[in-house]
């Protein structure tokens, strides 16, 4: 049989196993959280963004104390001790006022969170847990949440059971160990999944498309977990599929395209790999694997910050700046951490046109 383990000030065993049905989750969830909980709160007293997981393994405390909630919404968000005003707790007034307003506009809506990183990969937290494997899903707080969206009328790819049945991919795992994003295979994953959505749509038949170059290559990293306020660990090697284009003086990265009729809007998810300097490459990102998947270029509105807000309010001044901007426009990418439901400073209503 087996159990969860729980460190602390008692160790606590849980039975996993009913009969031969698998994992009980009833009781595993509320022990998972409760551990992440508790690591949280050790990271806050030391003054630190991350914990040290197992094999090399780093998580971020946001995101531990965001899979540790229960409900996301409602009366439940306003209670998160976060630092903003409780008229802006929620998310999901402010996600269905955007459907709203590109609902008006003629412009399509999907919404991709970017699983936790202790979601697929929870047997890396702590030694005080013991996870099944096949992995489970310990997360019913986003799916809850998706399903209320999907009841609202809102298209949302929930990438995780994916992401958990490709975490160890030949290319690598789906999460650096020592940052807080996703891989390079974890974009190329996220791209294939998302493009695959894409192109069942009747507009995207009637698009140019291109062929663009695709190589596989080795680099290394400075995770963001192990700067600053982290844990200082040796660079990280990561693979990465760099995607080219021909240019006239040879090959380049593909550019960005504003005249796109794909909006990808979000948080640094979709910069890494992509935007260079703090993160780590360029070429080789969500926006770039897009691409490549669906033959041409992105328009890319995303934020170092929170993809909350903070990207919304990029998205308008982006129209604003050419009043014709939504004409182009057939679909608005939404990608942002998952975390990013309780975590972000605010999630108030915001215009994008």
């Amino acid at each position: 049989m087996n159990h969860l383990r729980l460190s602390g000030a008692g160790i606590l065993a849980v039975g996993l196993m009913a009969g031969c049905a698998g994992p009980d989750l009833d009781a595993l969830v509320p022990a998972f959280r409760g551990e992440l909980a508790r690591l949280a709160r050790e990271a806050e007293s030391v003054d630190r963004i991350a914990i040290t997981g197992l094999d090399g393994w780093m998580f971020f405390d946001q995101e531990l104390r965001h899979v540790s909630l229960d409900r996301l919404w409602g009366a439940d968000a306003t209670a998160v001790p976060r630092s903003r005003p409780a008229d802006d707790a929620d998310p999901l007034p402010a996600i269905m006022d955007i459907k709203r307003q590109l609902d008006e506009l003629g412009v399509e809506l999907l919404l991709v969170p970017v699983p936790p990183k202790a979601v697929v990969f929870p047997e890396k937290i702590s030694d005080g847990l013991q996870i099944p494997i096949p992995v489970p899903r310990l997360d019913p707080n986003h799916q809850q949440f998706f399903d209320r969206l999907r009841a609202e009328g809102l298209d949302v790819l929930d990438l995780t059971k994916l992401f958990i049945a490709e975490r160890f991919h030949p290319e690598g795992t789906l999460y650096c160990r020592t940052d807080t994003h996703w891989s390079g295979s974890g974009c190329v994953v996220a791209a294939s999944a998302i493009a695959a959505e894409v192109r069942d749509r009747p507009w995207y038949n009637e698009l140019e498309t291109r062929s663009f170059g695709a190589t596989w290559y080795s680099t290394s990293i400075v995770g963001d977990l192990t700067q600053d306020r982290g844990i200082p660990a040796p660079r990280e090697e990561v693979r990465l599929r760099g995607i080219v284009t021909r240019t006239e003086s040879g090959l380049a990265p593909v550019d960005a395209d504003q005249n796109s009729p794909i909006v990808l809007l979000g948080d640094s998810y979709n910069l890494v790999f992509h935007a260079g300097g703090d993160m780590h490459a360029t070429g080789a990102g969500l926006p770039d694997q897009l691409a490549f998947e669906l033959g041409l270029g992105i328009d890319i509105v995303a934020v170092r910050g929170s993809g909350a807000t903070t990207a919304r309010v990029q998205l308008l001044r982006r129209a604003q700046a050419a009043p014709d901007y939504w004409d182009r426009k057939q679909l608005v990418i939404w990608c942002f951490a998952a975390q990013e439901l309780t975590e972000s400073d605010s999630w108030r209503i915001a215009l994008v046109q």
